[in-house]
């Protein structure tokens, strides 16, 4: 036979449902209800199964409501997954991106996303995906957008040479 699982009494059930019915939470609103039918002196097995869940994850619920009141009855945020890079990873592949790209040596005249995860692997030894690597820059303040290349053996005399001079219907219109 069981043992009877001891509810706090500071509401009534129809406090509960009360509550349960004005929740934007359904969950939390199952929980409410399952515990009022069981002060209500419902079975733990028919209060659990007349809120969609099994006896032992009703017990579980009364033991944080006895000891957290109504806010044990909300889930708990989850930490998730640890991030890719530390702090100062992330903060050494800042001072890569603002560094720069330097053509005559690496041959890259800006960094791709694909170069920062071959950067990762050989500095960090961490193999991250190419959009971990943009989303990890857009957390830092860095956008995608990059200068206009320019060839490194550009020759301004030779571009200004190039360039046509004004044509005569242009500097006779009263646009120009």
């Amino acid at each position: 036979m069981t043992v009877a699982l001891e509810i706090r009494r500071d509401r009534t059930p129809a406090a509960l449902r009360k509550q349960a019915k004005g929740e934007s939470d359904t969950r939390v609103a199952r929980r409410l209800l399952a515990i009022a039918n069981a002060l209500d002196g419902m079975s733990r097995d028919e209060a659990a199964r007349s809120a969609g869940m099994d006896r032992q994850t009703l017990r579980d619920w009364v033991l944080r409501y006895n000891e957290h009141g109504l806010d044990g009855l909300a889930d708990q945020p989850r930490e998730g997954r640890p991030p890719k890079l530390e702090l100062h990873e992330k903060a050494e592949l800042i001072e890569i991106v603002l560094a720069g790209t330097d053509p005559e040596t690496s041959g890259i005249s800006a960094f791709t996303r694909d170069d920062l995860v071959a950067i990762c692997e050989e500095r960090f030894g961490k193999r991250v995906a190419s959009t971990t690597v943009g989303r990890i820059l857009r957390s830092l303040g860095l956008s995608r957008q990059k200068a206009r290349p320019s060839h490194p053996k550009k020759d301004p005399v030779a571009q200004a040479a190039f360039k046509k001079s004004p044509s005569a219907a242009q500097k006779n219109s009263a646009y120009a």
